[in-house]
């Protein structure tokens, strides 16, 4: 039994490489009538190289010594290509034509119409060629013949030096090759006729070279008259004849009108414009109602003429003409008339030149008066276009304020900052915040296309950390991706760092990557999200596992109003939001991809380019400028230098001063030396981890008390509650929550310093935008003082003296440029910082006014009320305060 299996598997394994071995030769032979098919469709140029890759490919695959082509001319076979061949033997081989007859195996396959070979041409006792045969040394060969339309018009034939029969499927093979052959013999002989009717055609174009050298010209303006102008003069020049003119027809009138003429006299010129030539009335308009070519030889023999225009051509001493209607398929378009001062009839050739002639003097005469509609229009929709961009800068403020109020006060009141929420105020209000945010976006995404499609789209750009877009964007589209029991994965790559962009631009970008993925993304799937670092690139990709889309349809999505039919629920939106990322991502010098597959989800990445910035060398110790930040501290454990940069971030923004160590060791000996109030830490440490810090702090009698706020991806609760932490947040945390967290732990005097730090003027004609920043900022201990209009700010700015000043541009009577003007009259001026807060569309004249005078601009739509209030604290404390001496 164990020898029948081992046979078994013996033959198994014979069959399975035959199989292999054959597999691999079919590969070969469909690559190579791949390559012959590609030349053969290349182009008459390459026609001969046909030849040269059937009888290399067929001399390749058959193990051939020699691969020849022999053409059939008259009753000879001859050599036309070959590959293997031997210069000695290609010198003689003309000397010795294959006869139609059976003595050699091109003759007997020629004859017989099918492939065959002999197996040793010695061994054949009716083989005649053997002298070439000597030369040659050819034993067994391989024939099959060229037909083309039924008929041999030659014979491919490889051989072997030694005697080695070819296998029977060579001989199939063998035909294909041969077909392809003929393919490109019949080719050839169609490419040839081809030329030939072209050189026959060629001398019928020389004949027609005044009319081509007449279309150059009319085909080299648009000007109508021109064109007209052109048209006459060639056409008197082309026929031989004295002047000629052209009329123009007027569908309203049912009249021609003479727009210019050529060999004529302005007599006669004016005298024809002045004569009523109607359509129906007169010999031009039989000529154009008719569409005909229409001809009077002597004007003398006809009866005295009713017809106005004839009887002035009559009166001026023309004595024969010709009209040649200009229509189109759906209309007259105009008629030119060539006049002879002799009679005699014009002749049918040139009768037939004028006739083509007019066709293209009828089409350039359309795509002048085209032209001429377009550039009306133009100028049309140019107005159009700039009393909509104008209409949407005047309403945007109107528009988007109110919306604006609406989410705001949404968020303050479900942040309760004003006192605990049941359960149907919060359902109510998170209606109200989800319903005034789709409003807000659906607006957004129409005024900004606006602005990017007349030009006027500029970016703001700051220096923020990628890591927390990437963590407020994914927290946004948590609570949806829940609902649906959608996982959210993120993988960031270490050494991202700071980037240089307009940080809301990018972040809608993401948001909207985001928003399309869970949409799309079936119940119980997955959407990934993956930043990294790429050479000179800052890379994001959002992968989905949903449905894929459809390959007609990857391009189409990234127009406006289009969207993929990716499932019943693709007609949400506006589809503007991938048309708006491509074009903000394009403003920043990046590209925006997709990658998909139908059944296999989708992948959307944006990359956008940022240098490299070489790390700071430290000691792993940080600490705010204490002049600047002077709040109560807290001590920050993250070895991660961008996740403790945004927690500084958030910090600052509520007036505290965050010290750093990038491990337990160094935060141990900071928190024993800067008595903080309060202390982050973070899990994942190098050496000693966090664990091990919140025991050791714990321990410590100089160190119990102080609260610590666990931050970390590891969600242990318990444990960090059964070791002492007083607050434990699992990553990614929002800054509200941090920052909630960290100030429930402030005591009344800490609140009240922190409280005093930093101070602000808002200066709006708008009440409900006064108290949005006001709602926004006071929680976070900022001293608000606002100013309804323009017309004071000045006055209570100086006399508050803020650390900042927050303005809108749009305002009655004094508005906001003014103030900037008063405060900062130019670049130099001392004075706080100004910050402008505005729904006005900044145009370049804008923008060149405010350069150098504020710190930045943030646009009411959409705003981050956080981001804004970290960045108000940032320039805040980057700018000295009144009376430090500095």
């Amino acid at each position: 039994m164990g020898g029948f299996g081992t046979a078994t598997e013996d033959s198994a394994s014979s069959d399975r490489a035959e199989l292999e071995s054959r597999l691999a030769d079919v590969r070969e032979q469909f690559r190579a009538t791949s390559d012959i098919l590609k030349v053969l469709t290349s182009g008459a140029s390459a026609q001969a190289q046909v030849f040269e890759a059937v009888v290399h490919n067929a001399r390749r695959l058959l193990h051939a010594d020699v691969a020849q082509i022999h053409l059939l001319e008259g009753e000879e076979y001859r050599l036309r290509w070959s590959s293997g061949h031997s210069r000695a033997y290609l010198d003689v081989v003309d000397r010795y034509p294959v006869l139609r007859d059976r003595g050699t195996l091109i003759g007997r396959v020629g004859m017989d119409r099918t492939a065959q070979q002999i197996t040793d041409v010695l061994a054949d006792p009716d083989y005649s060629q053997l002298a070439l045969q000597k030369l040659g040394g050819w034993r067994s060969i391989l024939g099959a013949p060229m037909l083309v339309e039924d008929e041999v018009v030659g014979v491919l034939t490889v051989w072997r030096n030694e005697v080695a029969p070819f296998e029977d499927r060579a001989g199939e093979l063998m035909t294909t090759f041969a077909e392809q052959a003929a393919l490109a013999l019949r080719h050839v002989e169609l490419v040839g006729a081809l030329e030939n009717r072209s050189a026959e055609l060629g001398r019928k174009v020389e004949q027609l070279e005044a009319l081509a050298e007449v279309g150059e010209a009319i085909s080299s303006t648009l000007v109508a008259d021109e064109v007209l102008a052109t048209i006459v003069s060639h056409a008197v020049d082309l026929s031989g004849t004295d002047g000629g003119s052209l009329m123009e027809f007027d569908e309203a009138t049912g009249l021609f009108r003479v727009r210019t003429a050529y060999g004529t006299s302005a007599v006669v010129i004016e005298a024809l414009r002045a004569a009523e030539i109607h359509i129906d009335r007169t010999w031009v308009g039989r000529a154009a109602r008719t569409r005909q070519v229409l001809q009077i030889p002597d004007l003398d023999a006809e009866p005295a003429p009713d017809d106005p225009h004839l009887a002035v051509l009559h009166g001026s001493g023309w004595r024969s003409l010709v009209a040649i209607p200009l229509v189109r398929p759906d209309r007259v378009v105009g008629a030119l008339v060539v006049r002879r001062k002799t009679t005699g009839s014009f002749s049918d050739e040139t009768c037939e030149l004028l006739t083509a002639f007019a066709s293209q003097s009828a089409v350039a005469l359309t795509n002048a008066r085209l032209y001429q509609e377009l550039e009306r229009q133009s100028v049309e929709l140019a107005q159009a276009s700039r009393h909509k961009s104008e209409f949407l800068a005047s309403m945007s403020h109107e528009l988007r304020t109110p919306l604006n109020a609406v989410i705001g006060f949404s968020e303050v009141l479900l942040e309760r900052m004003f006192g605990e929420l049941n359960e149907r105020q919060e359902d109510y209000l998170r209606d109200i915040l989800a319903a005034g945010r789709h409003l807000l976006a659906l607006l957004g995404d129409i005024l900004d296309l606006s602005k990017i499609e007349a030009g006027r789209m500029e970016l703001d750009l700051t220096t923020f950390t990628v890591d927390g877009m990437v963590v407020q964007a994914l927290s946004l589209v948590r609570e949806r991706a829940a609902l649906h029991g959608i996982r959210l994965s993120l993988e960031m790559d270490g050494g991202l760092g700071a980037v240089t962009a307009d940080e809301l631009r990018l972040k809608q970008v993401l948001l909207n990557l985001l928003s399309n993925a869970v949409k799309f993304t079936p119940d119980g799937g997955a959407v990934d999200v993956r930043a990294w670092r790429d050479r000179e690139e800052v890379c994001i990709t959002v992968t989905d596992t949903g449905v894929g889309i459809d390959p007609a349809d990857q391009d189409r999505i990234f127009d406006s109003f289009q969207q993929g039919e990716r499932s019943a629920s693709s007609s949400e939106g506006t589809g503007l939001g991938l048309t708006l990322s491509r074009r903000i991502v394009e403003l920043h010098g990046g590209r925006l991809w997709l990658s998909s597959r139908p059944g296999e989800g989708s992948t959307f990445g944006l990359s956008i380019p940022q240098p490299d910035a070489a790390p700071d060398a430290e000691d792993g110790a940080w600490a705010d400028d204490g002049e600047l930040v002077g709040g109560p501290t807290v001590v920050v454990i993250e070895d991660d230098p961008r996740s403790a940069e945004l927690v500084a971030l958030h910090l600052r923004a509520a007036g505290l001063r965050a010290v750093g160590a990038s491990s337990g060791e160094q935060g141990l000996d900071l928190v024993r030396t800067q008595d903080p109030f309060a202390v982050v830490l973070d899990i994942h440490l190098p050496g000693m981890d966090g664990w091990e810090v919140l025991t050791a702090l714990k321990s410590d009698p100089l160190t119990a008390a102080v609260p610590v706020v666990v931050v970390s991806v590891e969600p242990e609760h318990g444990r960090g509650f059964a070791l002492g932490a007083t607050e434990y947040l699992v990553k990614p945390v929002s800054g509200e929550h941090l920052l909630a967290a960290v100030t429930r732990l402030l005591s009344p005097t800490q609140a009240h310093d922190a409280r005093t730090g930093l101070s602000v003027v808002v200066v709006d004609d708008d009440p409900l935008a006064l108290k949005l920043v006001r709602s926004t900022l006071e929680p976070l201990g900022w001293e608000v003082h606002t100013c309804a209009g323009g017309q004071r700010a000045a006055d209570v700015v100086r006399a508050v003296a803020p650390s900042v000043v927050v303005m809108d541009l749009l305002m009655p009577q004094v508005d906001g440029f003014a103030v900037i003007d008063e405060l900062r009259p130019d670049r130099d001026s001392d004075g706080p910082p100004i910050v402008v807060l505005t729904a006005k569309t900044l145009t370049a004249q804008d923008r060149s006014r405010l350069e150098g005078r504020i710190a930045f601009v943030a646009e009411k739509a959409g705003i981050d009320l956080s981001g804004l209030a970290r960045r108000l604290a940032a320039v805040a404390g980057a700018h000295p305060a009144p009376g430090d001496g500095s």
